[in-house]
Formats: structure tokens, C-alpha cells, sequence
């Protein structure tokens, strides 16, 4: 189910849409996509809101073959990714935004951060390592070799969608 409500744009002022889409996706509470563009200043914002909370959760996957990077990633806003053998953690903050898209796409988001350090950074060795993790991305990309996904959720709001995804309950003191 798809609204529209008029609102307006936190950026300049001026009035705008703000679109909801209620969607039903297996394993989850009801998920609402929330879709704001302002015409006048381009300012953008998209969210994924669960409107529900479960038991705490993690969920796991190991990446072995490139069809596994096809695998659904529906993060809340209070969900943790972590790729160790990668070095690579997204932790919820004050800004964070839940999204759902697949191990690819959550590994382009890692590529995107890692994008907007090279364009200013603060010393010729933080650049070095920025361009060594974008070799090591890429080569995760085409599956050059196994890694796995965690998928930590205290609210139990997020999940990998996936038989070979293994849920498992997370304990409050290891969120």
C-alpha cells in the first residue's frame, strides 16, 4: 500500500511529497520505505522503518560462490553488519538508516565510504589503506574468496533472507 503526504523539505523550506510504501517481506514485521525529494533544492532521504520489534538476533551467512552475493540484507535502524574477515563494521548511530538490498549492494555501500575517504584524505597512509580495502572489496565482489556476514539486531528487526542464512538469538550483552 502506497500514500502520499504533502510536507516540507528540511532542507529549504519549500513544500514537498513524502511517500510511504507499506511492504510485506517474509520474516519481518510490517516494513514501511519512506521517500522524500524535494524538486527545488534536490535534497533526498529514503528510510526503512520495521514497525515492529522482535527477540534479539543474529544472523549469519558465509559467502562462497558469486550467486551468494544475491542474498537479501534487510537492515533496521538498529542493526549491525560486520564482515571479519574484511575488517569491515557498520554500527547503528544517530543518523543511521535501514535499508534492504543484497550482500553486493552492502558491500558497494562499504565501497561508497571508502569512496568519500579518497576524495580528501587526511594523510598518504590513510589513502594507501583506502585503496588497499577497494582492491579487497572488489575482490570479495567477485568472490575471490569465502567471507562471512553478520547480521547483529537488538530490536530482532533485521534479517538475511535466506535457506543457507542461520539465525541465531543474540544475547543482550553481545549487542
Amino acid at each position: 500500500m502506497q500514500e502520499s503526504h504533502p510536507g516540507t523539505c528540511p532542507a529549504c523550506g519549500n513544500e514537498i511529497r513524502i511517500v510511504h510504501h507499506r511492504l510485506e517481506i517474509p520474516h519481518f514485521p510490517d516494513l514501511l520505505l519512506v521517500a522524500i525529494a524535494c524538486e527545488a533544492c534536490g535534497y533526498r532521504h529514503t528510510d526503512t522503518i520495521i514497525l515492529g520489534e522482535g527477540d534479539p538476533v543474529r544472523w549469519t551467512v558465509r559467502v562462497e560462490e558469486p550467486g551468494d552475493l544475491a542474498i537479501r540484507v534487510a537492515r533496521s535502524t538498529t542493526g549491525k553488519i560486520e564482515i571479519p574477515e574484511l575488517g569491515l563494521l557498520v554500527e547503528p548511530g544517530t543518523a543511521c538508516e535501514g535499508f534492504v538490498t543484497n550482500i553486493e549492494g552492502v558491500l558497494a555501500r562499504f565501497e561508497q565510504a571508502l569512496g568519500a575517504v579518497l576524495a580528501n584524505p587526511e594523510s598518504e597512509d590513510e589513502r594507501s589503506a583506502a585503496l588497499r580495502m577497494m582492491e579487497t572489496i572488489a575482490a570479495a565482489r567477485e568472490v575471490a574468496f569465502p567471507f562471512t556476514v553478520i547480521l547483529d539486531d537488538p530490536a530482532g528487526n533485521s534479517a538475511l533472507v535466506s535457506k543457507k542464512a542461520e539465525k541465531m538469538p543474540l544475547d543482550q550483552g553481545e549487542t
